[in-house]
């Protein structure tokens, strides 16, 4: 089982960001160490997203797909 990805510092951003809307601010600061969480946390996310998407387009690549063949005869009107 993967770790979980700590979504904390992307949620406190984003509160932080809400709430300096709300007040008209101009602007955020923020200090280096939660841009770095940030950035952590952002990264992982991307590096989930990629592996997530190369492990399926792996399985589909390699996917046996089974193929399903109908025949029909045209039978006939046999008397007996």
């Amino acid at each position: 089982m993967q770790h979980q990805i700590n979504l904390t510092p992307i949620t406190l951003y984003t509160q932080l960001l809400r709430a300096a809307e709300l007040s008209q601010q101009k602007e955020i600061k923020i200090p280096i160490q939660q841009a770095r969480l940030i950035s952590m946390a952002l990264n992982e996310m991307l590096d989930k997203i990629n592996t997530d998407y190369s492990r399926l387009y792996d399985e589909l690549k390699n996917k046996n797909t089974d193929s399903i063949t109908v025949s029909m005869d045209g039978g006939g009107f046999d008397k007996q």
